[in-house]
């Protein structure tokens, strides 16, 4: 929600704002606009935060568009996720000081606006020598991805997890934490130009097997892992056939847990897979989990501490927050399969 304006002195209020705003529901292209919002009021309990970087998530442009399950206040700033730093706060604030790194909490709009004026308890405060690309993007992607691995099914070291959308942010995760883990990753990929050079990067992050959907046409799936456990868990991304295919590598007894449709395609399984495998199929929305605050941030300090490491990576484009409307069309695919866009400040 847009925060409203006071007539305070000057020393209450934050400087002025550049932000992406949208007033109504509908195509993101038409219907979000960037504005400058005047400055407003820090209480005694806030903090005014300049923003360092957001990403732009499928979440956000569905939030726009008005197809997301959860709806906003009109009119809003976009954006569900970001860090900046501590410009300056309220008299009663106590945990964070001016030049801060800082992590807002996700899932509520406000991040792609250059100050943001909000309740202490709304920031997390992380280690200073933290990337601010990784630190934008760790509190819905990776920890999904870290949440995943760990709550539906008991891994131990030696067992197999099998992913479609193994490019996007959260399947490059799993690749590395499952390799941490001890655990292999086989992963599905599009049938598109380039898909050898995908694979090798791929690789290159810890996955033991990748195919393209096409190579996996074949009529015994099992008879590509060679020495490879069959997976006791899967994670869906896409939907369709990529997903059938997911199911198709799991043993009996094993779980598939969806968390994107990315094709738009329904999931189906075939009655002889609940049957004869006894597969179970279950969903995953970060949003709705209702999380404690201390462990999801304890979660976030563990995923960073590895970024900071060397140990945790992914692919993404840094863009300029003048250039947010080419930064959103790609995000939108407009051009293509793109990597995710993260919105620097």
């Amino acid at each position: 929600m847009l925060s409203k304006q006071s007539h305070f002195p000057a020393a209450t209020m934050s400087p002025p704002s550049m932000a992406a705003v949208f007033d109504k529901h509908g195509p993101i292209d038409t219907v979000i606009r960037l504005i400058e919002i005047p400055p407003v009021e820090i209480s005694e309990k806030d903090v005014c935060v300049k923003m360092l970087a957001a990403p732009i998530n499928p979440a956000d442009i569905n939030i726009i568009e008005g197809v997301y399950p959860t709806r906003v206040i009109l009119p809003t700033v976009g954006g569900g996720e970001g860090v900046g730093e501590i410009y300056s706060v309220g008299s009663a604030v106590k945990t964070l000081s001016p030049g801060d790194l800082v992590i807002r909490s996700p899932y509520i709009p406000g991040s792609w606006q250059t100050y943001m004026v909000e309740e202490e308890s709304l920031w997390h405060k992380i280690h200073e020598d933290t990337p601010v690309e990784f630190a934008a993007t760790v509190s819905v992607n990776p920890v999904s991805a870290l949440r995943m691995l760990n709550e539906f099914v008991t891994l131990k070291p030696g067992d197999s997890i099998v992913q479609n959308g193994a490019t996007s942010i959260v399947g490059q995760c799993v690749i590395q934490l499952a390799r941490l883990y001890g655990i292999h990753s086989i992963n599905i990929i599009r049938d598109n130009p380039g898909s050898n050079e995908v694979k090798e990067k791929l690789i290159e992050l810890g996955a033991d097997k990748v195919f393209t959907e096409s190579e996996l046409n074949v009529q015994h799936i099992k008879m590509l892992l060679g020495d490879t456990p069959q997976p006791i868990l899967g994670l869906n991304c896409v939907g369709g056939n990529s997903a059938t295919l997911v199911v198709k590598f799991l043993k009996r007894g094993g779980t598939m847990v969806t968390y994107g449709g990315m094709s738009k395609e329904p999931v189906t399984i075939s009655t002889s897979n609940f049957i004869f495998k006894d597969i179970t199929l279950k969903g995953f929305w970060l949003q709705e989990w209702k999380l404690d605050k201390t462990k999801y941030r304890d979660w976030i300090d563990s995923l960073l501490r590895l970024v900071r490491a060397g140990k945790l990576k992914y692919e993404f484009d840094a863009v300029h927050f003048e250039e947010f409307h080419t930064a959103l069309e790609k995000a939108m695919g407009k051009h293509g399969s793109q990597r995710k866009q993260i919105l620097i400040f």
